[in-house]
């Protein structure tokens, strides 16, 4: 994989994980720790595959 596909991809994930914290802040305001479990998991996710790329 090339340096600047690399890049793309890092960019994308971190958009993505920063969102995905924005919808944890939210859901854990709401009082729902289910769907914070969830969005923790997708996050951490998210997190590994920025990692793997870096």
């Amino acid at each position: 994989m090339n340096a600047l596909m690399r890049q793309s991809q890092s960019d994308i994930l971190s958009r993505l994980y920063d969102m995905k914290r924005k919808q944890i802040e939210h859901a854990l305001q709401q009082g729902q720790s289910l769907r914070c479990q969830v969005l923790e998991a997708e996050a951490e996710a998210i997190a590994s595959a920025l990692k793997s790329i870096r």
